[in-house]
């Protein structure tokens, strides 16, 4: 039976769901229409619905969606219903932040080594994990179960780092690096620039003032 595509924008719509979805249960909101959904997801009703028929629909006619149930269906679609061992290349201050994000355990990434180049950083505890020198890493890898590397390393060291991942069996990237990662098509790389968000909000709010303060 041949897969059925689901488009990247659907896709990335998918996190949002569920994080107001869990937002929802914390009020104790055991279920709620398209309508209600999409006025607090800021969408249409008719795009809520055609973006989770892509998946079966869950909703009922003249009930609507049950709120836990669409919750915990939507985490099994985006792979949360399981345990992701993770590390993280670059111990400096955006590795250390990502390792003392707490709500990564509470969505099941489990953060299992730190890595870093400079040895004044080796052994310093981070959450209770010793950072590790990346000479190490190769042996690291064969001897855990590594699905995620979140790599936070400087533009020149970031390609070499991914090559040896890819070498050592690693099929997920998140990349902080200020390049665009190419791997081979069986190594899934998520490629964030923080850069670039700050400047597409730069562009926004420079629009607004065009739009409201210089009239």
């Amino acid at each position: 039976m041949e897969t059925k595509q689901i488009s990247k924008a659907v896709i990335k719509r998918l996190p949002r769901y569920y994080r107001y979805l869990g937002e929802l249960m914390e009020d104790n909101v055991e279920r709620i229409s398209s309508n209600e959904l999409s006025k607090k997801m800021h969408t249409t009703a008719s795009q809520i619905r055609q973006d989770l028929n892509n998946f079966g629909g869950f909703g009922q006619q003249g009930y609507g969606y049950n709120v836990h149930y669409l919750y915990t269906e939507i985490g099994k679609i985006l792979g949360l219903d399981t345990v992701h061992p993770m590390i993280i290349l670059g111990a400096g201050n955006l590795g250390q932040a990502l390792a003392n994000y707490v709500d990564f355990e509470k969505r099941g990434f489990r953060l299992v080594g730190i890595f870093d180049v400079n040895p004044v950083l080796e052994g310093i505890a981070v959450r209770g994990l010793e950072i590790q020198m990346l000479s190490e890493l190769p042996f690291f890898l064969r001897e855990n179960n590594v699905e995620i590397a979140i790599l936070t390393l400087p533009k020149n060291k970031a390609k070499e780092m991914a090559d040896i991942l890819v070498e050592n069996g690693i099929k997920a990237i998140w990349n902080f690096a200020h390049l665009d990662l190419e791997t081979p098509d069986d190594v899934i790389v998520e490629n964030v620039h923080l850069s670039e968000s700050l400047m597409t909000l730069s562009y926004n709010l420079s629009k607004y003032r065009q739009e409201h303060v210089d009239k």
